[in-house]
C-alpha cells in the first residue's frame, strides 16, 4: 500500500474509533429497574437519568415509587415472584438492572423466593423480549456456604448464588457486580476497587452511591459484558477511566 495512503487509513481508524469510544460512553437506550425504590435502586435511577437514559422502574407500589424517584419516570407495577407481573415492563427494553433482595429470613419475601426464584423470573422474561444486556446486584461470599449470613438471613447468600447462575445459564450478555457491605455514604470518595473469584478479604465496604456508578458506567461500557466482580472501597483516587476499569476483568 502506498505510505500516504497508508497513513490516511490509520488517522481514519483512529478518528472511527474515538466516535466509537464516545458511543459508548453516551446514555442511550431504555433501562429497566428493578428494586427502584430501594436504597441502591433508587441511586441506580438518579444516576442513569443524568447519564441520559430512558428510564423505567419496577415496583410493588406505584404510588410509593413516584414519590421516591418523581412523576416524569415510567413506574410498572408488579413482582417479582409472579411472572404474570414481570414480562409487560421489558417490552422495549435494551437494558434490565436488578437490585432486588430479600425482605426476611422467613415468609412469602425470604431469599429463595426473591434472590433466587424473583431472579429467575426475570431472567426469563428478559430472555423472551430479548432485551440485551442484564446488570445484577448480588453479594460477596456467595459460594461460602460456611458464611455466617447463610445462617442468620435464611441461606441468603446460598441463594444469591443460585440467582447469579440462573442468569449465567440463560446466554443472555449479563454483567454481576457483588458488593462488600454497603454504606450509606457519598459516594466517589476513594478508589473503587475490583476483585474476581470472591476471595475472603474481611470486613471490606463499599457506598451504595458507588454500587450504582459502577452498575450504570457497565451500562455503557462493552468490556462488562459477561463478567462477575466484588467491588469495594479503599482509600485513594476515584475510577476514571471506566472501560479500563472493567477491561481488567476476566470473563467468567
Amino acid at each position: 500500500m502506498n505510505p500516504h495512503r497508508r497513513l490516511f487509513c490509520l488517522l481514519l481508524l483512529a478518528v472511527l474509533s474515538g466516535c466509537a469510544a464516545t458511543t459508548e460512553q453516551a446514555g442511550s437506550g431504555t433501562v429497566l429497574v428493578v428494586g427502584a425504590t430501594g436504597q441502591t435502586g433508587r441511586l441506580v435511577v438518579a444516576d442513569l437519568r443524568s447519564a441520559g437514559f430512558e428510564v423505567r422502574a419496577f415496583a410493588r407500589d406505584a404510588d410509593k415509587a413516584r414519590r421516591i424517584l418523581g412523576n416524569e419516570i415510567a413506574v410498572f407495577t408488579g413482582d417479582v415472584k409472579d411472572p404474570a407481573t414481570v414480562g409487560p415492563a421489558m417490552t422495549g427494553v435494551d437494558t434490565v438492572i436488578s437490585a432486588i433482595g430479600a425482605r426476611g429470613a422467613t415468609g412469602p419475601d425470604r431469599p429463595e423466593k426473591v434472590d433466587f426464584e424473583g431472579v429467575r423470573n426475570l431472567v426469563d422474561a428478559a430472555v423472551d423480549a430479548g432485551v440485551g444486556h442484564f446488570l445484577l446486584v448480588s453479594s460477596m461470599g456467595v459460594t461460602r456456604e460456611d458464611h455466617p449470613l447463610n445462617k442468620m438471613f435464611g441461606d441468603v447468600l446460598i441463594w444469591k448464588s443460585r440467582g447469579e447462575q440462573a442468569l449465567r445459564d440463560s446466554g443472555m450478555p449479563y454483567t454481576i457486580v457483588r458488593p462488600g457491605g454497603l454504606l450509606n455514604e457519598p459516594g466517589g470518595q476513594g478508589e473503587i476497587v475490583a476483585v474476581q473469584g470472591d476471595p475472603r478479604l474481611g470486613q471490606v465496604a463499599v457506598p451504595r452511591a458507588d454500587v450504582a456508578t459502577v452498575l450504570v458506567e457497565a451500562v455503557k461500557t462493552p468490556a462488562s459484558r459477561n463478567k462477575t466482580v466484588e467491588v469495594y472501597r479503599i482509600e485513594g483516587d476515584p475510577v476514571t477511566d471506566w472501560p479500563a476499569w472493567f477491561a481488567t476483568l476476566q470473563p467468567d
